[in-house]
């Protein structure tokens, strides 16, 4: 028997795929569904699942923030979409299969002999590993991360990030392309998006990659200049800290 795990935001969506399942796909038994994504991470991390089958286009969180947070990954991931776009690509390597709504039969099927095959042969979730270890082992520099937007994830190198500038609830990411990502977050929050040490908190408003600093202007007013030529002003409380991890550099 294969467990199973269902996560969309869509009601119907659910009980669509559950009652497909159920009908057709004898093999999985369903532990439980969700439109909740936080309840889910906490199922997924105690039931621990064979599968999951994860709708990637919800507003409270989408589907890459939430596997961001699972500390259990040795499961396959299936995920289910009305888009084939980006997020697709995005999600393939990690992905045994994913599946476009309205959802297929057959297509089902043909996942349930995937899972089975894994589960046999003991490779549930070697995908998975494969991309959390491909994003999170790197250099800083190298390392990826997904930055939430209205209605899609973009996903970055942190070596492609100049600045961020906070204003408000909101932080803009000034990237080298000058691609200009507008997150709906805290600047201490946008920090922690990028969990490194290359990027430092320089000022209230300012998360600077170290990378690109060419200047450290203490004389009228102390401020940072970057190779794009930006200037970006140093607070007090963040001066002696910035001093250290510029002698670091």
């Amino acid at each position: 028997m294969i467990t199973a795990i269902l996560i969309d935001d869509e009601q119907d969506a659910l009980e669509s795929l559950a009652w497909e399942i159920n009908r057709f796909i004898p093999e999985i038994k369903i532990v439980d569904t969700f439109t909740n994504p936080t309840e889910a991470v906490s199922a997924i991390n105690y039931l621990k699942p064979d599968c999951v089958f994860l709708d990637i286009e919800m507003p409270e969180m989408d589907g890459f923030q939430l596997l961001s947070q699972l500390k259990y990954r040795e499961f396959d991931l299936i995920i289910t979409t009305a888009y084939d776009n980006y997020a697709i690509q995005a999600f393939k390597e990690s992905a045994i299969d994913y599946l476009l709504k309205p959802i297929d039969t057959d297509d089902l099927v043909k996942v349930a002999q995937k899972i089975k095959i894994n589960k046999d042969n003991t490779t549930l979730g070697s995908e998975l590993q494969k991309m959390f270890a491909k994003m999170y082992h790197k250099g800083d520099l190298d390392k990826k991360i997904a930055l939430p937007l209205q209605g899609k994830t973009v996903f970055i190198r942190v070596s492609d990030v100049y600045y961020c500038k906070s204003d408000g609830n909101y932080t803009t990411v000034f990237t080298k392309d000058k691609k200009d990502y507008l997150l709906s977050k805290k600047l201490k929050d946008t920090e922690l998006l990028f969990d490194c040490k290359t990027m430092i908190r320089v000022h209230q408003s300012y998360l600077v990659n170290s990378n690109y600093i060419t200047e450290y202007v203490k004389n009228e007013g102390y401020y940072l200049v970057l190779e794009n030529g930006k200037s970006i002003p140093v607070s007090r409380a963040n001066r002696t800290r910035l001093q250290h991890i510029i002698e670091s550099l």
